[in-house]
């Protein structure tokens, strides 16, 4: 991990890759965050599946409700960044 997060950000992301199903996941979200802050998550990544497929922004905002800030934010990840761009190679593998 190169970016400078608080030490148990370390366990976190351990404790998310050992869960062993989707349901296991959903109980652990569910402790950890709020419903919003869950349904924001999902939008993201729900944006970030429609960018991929080369969505335009508008329909990406009326498919999903997000913001042009938040589309541009996940355009963004999706350019630079890994995160997103490993999560979804991995969910088409499956």
């Amino acid at each position: 991990m190169e970016k400078k997060y608080l030490e148990s950000a370390k366990d976190l992301f351990q404790s998310i890759i050992a869960l062993d199903s989707v349901e296991e996941c959903a109980s652990f979200f569910e402790d950890l965050c709020t419903i919003k802050e869950i349904e924001d998550m999902s939008q993201r990544f729900e944006v970030a599946k429609l960018l991929k497929e080369k969505k335009s922004y508008n329909e990406v905002s009326l498919l999903t409700g997000a913001s042009t800030a938040t589309i541009s934010r996940v355009s963004r990840c999706l350019q630079y960044g890994a995160g997103y761009k490993t999560a979804l190679s991995k969910l088409e593998e499956e």
